[in-house]
């Protein structure tokens, strides 16, 4: 019966709520308001009525209310009949109930619950209401008002709400059952929390609501309520509350918004300070995120806290922030740290307290590291308490140790307080290097930060300004400007790219060094990319020996871009793993080819080409790929080679088997190879014929003539040697004998001594031939064609003191080989000879050395004992007997004047 009863009251309610919509609702405020229903027969004493209500009467006219009747029929109440209970809204600020335009007729709610209290005193609760900070839920706190005996008494709360979709000037009556229904948390005593969850886009919207409370089993109903959410807003306390002295010597207490909020918030800032001297407290509403407080002391605490509120429109105070407290040292830097360049003018502040009383500005000394004193003409006196020193024109801060700064201490005349401030002065310097690439497409940039001293915490950054048309002259850092992504290379330095570029527009430029203690930026460059472009290197590269000409050719084709004219730069070397490089310049921006000089026809030459433009402005290209030359030959060889005989067969027969011991040509003789060699023969029976012998460098014919002549000629791809050498093997000439004596010094065992004496001829010398060979050895002989004009050689071989060695001069004729002079060893008196004169070669001057030295000692010698001698031998002037005496004159019987020094004895 009882659930029955419950329900159908649940249902009257509703309906209740539906009929007071058509009634202008309750609007909801910003600040707390009170839920009031008292009974019918109630007096001011214990409940306060609305204005102009009669305590005698249950009709409420002209009042937000509604009636809440029950009746009994539990045997303990059968002496009640009908009550109504009559509710109304009533703020803070007015003590009176709402009005209202009509009359609300009273319905019967059924109770089996002692109610007799409630018609004794009535029931009141506090209401407040607020759209939370994450713009999501609109709360709504109900407290009760009851006093004992009604504390035990459980709440029930339920809020009934509805957000109709268009609300104009007179309101739109919801329909019944449109109404949604949320069941309050009344988990904390006597305070109930409802939670209404609002979409995004329903915020400016208008939200109706009724409250339907359960209390001690009378259920009471609330007016309608409205409100717009946005209007209602408390935002989350503001964050990040912290304090800092400023660089002016002021505190600043800031923080940060709380998130999601959508429109701007005022704020109210409550500090207390406390110090030794003074105590004060301050309450400030301000619009920014952060508040200055002046006139700071050392030694002081500071406790802060702030909350937000709508700073146009309504809205509700958030809670306060979690306090904060700052406390200021015994000595104040301002600022505390400082971040400079170099050749930069910085000041430091300072106010010093010792010993609870704060130091005259005029007792305070500076110190740097407190190693040096700084000068007192760099101190200001700011005011009685505060010192100033500025540092002028200031050098780069040398890092010692982990310390990258020089610490400024601020100190009475007596001593220093451990605290100081910090000097960073860095050099920022840096060299921006720019190229326009080839194509004229894109700017690449790059920069190194190894000049200058790296920060912890610091971060770099370029960047730059593009203007329409060129750079201006002297370039500047403007205050709008982009920044730009540069990445760190293997090389150690970062590069930007710029693409797409204007090859005409000025690109000022510069790195900006960030860091906690502020921004330092290096100075301004400007750059015109059609001034720094890097052409492509020159392309289709050749190099060759000309034929016949003998001159190392270059050709090459000038790249497309830049359009500009060039000039080129050519590099050539012989080819290897170091190559030693020549270069050539060739300033004719038509010039497509140039022939150069060099020292070996017939060696690799490597060629690599590179171009910049004619007027100085950009860059060298890379070099081309290299081209190398080819070795051909260039021109029939210069000479025929060298050769010599052996002659085999028996002496007393005319046939003799002759061997040609053929030299080969090297390539700066051959230009550059040899292909074959021809022998030409030539008899004294006017016979004449060539051999080809190919590439072999020995040949044997038979030797039957008086007479026969021998031509060796070289021959290449393009023809034969023109100077070659030819030997005549002559029967008459063999005989010829024009050495006298042959001898042989061995100095060492590489160096061997050749001296031979030659007599009177007619026959014309052309050459010597030398011969040598080891006799304990079957190897073949060694020779050396040499002038005819040398009479001693030195042969350069390895030696064997030990072995039998067999030295052959042959004498060359036009005519013939002339007869041999052949020893079988080294001549030993002449090499006895040979090392006594070396010895001697090292004696003579030796004792000449000693000699000079000796005469030069004895003359000093004897200076000294002269010297020594007359200082000894008294001034006769000066002797008394001695007075009026004429030592010029000749006394009897002397050969000389006494002033001579000689006496004759």
């Amino acid at each position: 019966m009882i659930c029955q009863k419950f329900c159908v009251v649940l249902l009257h309610w509703e309906f209740i709520c539906v009929i007071t919509a058509f009634n202008l609702s309750y609007p909801i405020t910003p600040w707390r308001f009170k839920l009031s229903c008292m009974p019918p027969n109630s007096t001011y004493d214990y409940f306060l009525l609305p204005a102009g209500l009669s305590k005698n009467t249950s009709n409420l006219n002209g009042h937000y209310e509604t009636a809440v009747e029950f009746n009994s029929s539990d045997t303990h109440f059968s002496n009640l009949s009908k009550t109504t209970f009559h509710c109304c809204f009533r703020s803070e600020q007015d003590r009176n109930c709402s009005l209202c335009a009509d009359n609300i007729e009273g319905k019967t709610f059924v109770s089996t619950v002692n109610s007799s209290v409630f018609q004794q005193m009535g029931a009141n609760w506090n209401i407040q209401c607020w759209l939370k900070g994450d713009l999501k839920l609109f709360i709504c706190y109900v407290e009760s008002l009851f006093k004992n005996p009604f504390k035990n008494y459980k709440h029930k709360v339920h809020l009934l709400y509805v957000l109709p979709e268009v609300l104009e000037d007179s309101p739109l009556v919801p329909q019944k059952g449109s109404f949604q229904m949320v069941h309050c948390n009344c988990s904390v005593h006597e305070r109930c929390e409802c939670l209404v969850p609002v979409p995004t886009a329903k915020l400016n919207d208008t939200l109706l609501m009724c409250l339907k409370i359960t209390s001690g089993g009378v259920i009471f109903q609330s007016p309608l309520m409205s409100v717009q959410p946005i209007n209602m807003v408390k935002p989350d306390p503001p964050l990040g509350l912290r304090m800092e002295i400023t660089d002016d010597g002021n505190l600043k207490i800031s923080w940060s918004s709380p998130p999601l909020v959508p429109f701007p918030l005022q704020y109210e800032v409550k500090y207390s300070e406390n110090s030794t001297t003074v105590i004060r407290e301050a309450d400030k509403i301000v619009s920014a995120t952060s508040l200055l407080v002046d006139g700071i002391l050392p030694g002081s605490s500071y406790e802060v806290q702030v909350r937000g509120k709508r700073l146009d429109g309504p809205g509700i105070w958030s809670d306060w922030s979690t306090p904060h407290v700052f406390t200021t040292q015994d000595v104040i830097y301002f600022p505390p740290k400082i971040l400079t360049s170099v050749g930069s003018n910085v000041s430091f502040h300072c106010i010093y307290k010792n010993e609870n009383k704060i130091v005259s500005s005029k007792k305070i000394v500076w110190w740097m590291n407190l190693a040096e004193k700084i000068p007192q003409s760099q101190y200001d006196v700011v005011s009685d308490h505060v010192s100033k020193v500025t540092f002028f024109n200031l050098n780069e801060t040398k890092p010692r140790g982990k310390f990258t700064y020089d610490a400024v201490y601020c100190c009475n005349e007596h001593e220093c307080h451990h605290r100081y401030a910090e000097l960073y002065v860095i050099d920022v310097n840096i060299n921006i290097s720019c190229e326009t690439d080839g194509h004229l497409t894109k700017m690449t940039c790059r920069w190194s930060t190894n000049t200058i001293q790296s920060l912890a915490g610091s971060t770099l950054q370029l960047r730059y300004r593009r203007s329409s048309l060129y750079c201006f002259d002297i370039p500047s850092i403007h205050r709008i400007s982009k920044p730009k992504d540069c990445y760190l290379q293997s090389d150690g330095f970062y590069e930007c790219v710029f693409q797409p570029i204007f090859l005409l527009s000025g690109y000022t430029m510069w790195i900006r060094i960030n860091h906690p203690l502020g921004s330092l930026d290096s100075p301004p460059t400007c750059v015109l990319p059609d001034s720094v472009v890097k052409p492509l290197p020159p392309s289709s590269v050749k190099a060759e020996i000309i034929k016949n000409i003998g001159l190392l050719k270059i050709s090459w084709e000038k790249p497309v871009f830049p359009e500009n004219n060039l000039q080129f730069q050519i590099r050539y070397g012989l080819s290897g793993k170091e190559i030693q490089w020549k270069m050539y310049d060739v300033y004719d921006a038509k010039s497509k080819s140039v022939s150069l000089p060099v020292p070996d026809l017939c060696a690799v030459y490597a060629v690599q080409v590179r171009c910049k433009r004619s007027d100085g402005l950009g860059l060298w290209s890379n070099w081309s790929n290299p081209a190398y030359t080819v070795v051909m030959d260039i021109k029939v060889p210069m000479r025929g080679p060298e050769f010599w005989r052996i002659i085999n067969g028996d002496t007393m027969k005319k046939e003799k088997n002759v061997t040609l011991l053929l030299k080969p040509l090297m390539k700066n003789d051959s230009l550059c190879s040899v292909q074959r060699y021809v022998i030409n023969h030539h008899t004294s029976c006017n016979g004449t014929w060539s051999e080809d012998v190919g590439n072999h460098t020995k040949f044997t014919f038979l030797w039957t003539e008086q007479a026969h002549t021998v031509t060796v000629l070289a021959i290449n791809s393009i023809g034969a040697s023109v100077a070659n050498f030819n030997l005549t093997f002559s029967w008459p000439m063999s005989k010829v004998n024009i050495v006298q004596s042959l001898s042989a010094y061995p100095l060492n065992s590489s160096c061997v001594i050749l001296s031979w004496i030659l007599s009177p001829s007619d026959y014309k010398l052309m050459y010597f031939i030398i011969e040598w060979k080891n006799l304990n050895e079957d190897g073949e002989i060694k020779w050396l064609r040499i002038s005819s004009s040398v009479k001693k050689y030195y042969i350069h071989d390895h030696f064997i003191p030990i072995e039998k060695y067999q030295f052959s001069l042959y004498p060359i004729f036009m005519e013939g080989v002339g007869k041999p002079k052949i020893i079988n060893s080294f001549t030993q008196d002449n090499t006895e000879k040979h090392q006594n004169d070396a010895g001697l070669y090292v004696i003579v001057p030796v004792i000449i050395s000693s000699s000079i030295l000796l005469l030069g000692t004895l003359l000093i010698s004897h200076q000294r004992m002269k010297k020594l001698f007359w200082e000894d031998v008294p001034n006769p002037k000066n002797c008394s007997w001695a007075q009026g005496l004429n030592f010029q004159k000749k006394m009897p019987g002397t050969k000389e004047l006494l002033g001579g020094g000689w006496l004759n004895q």
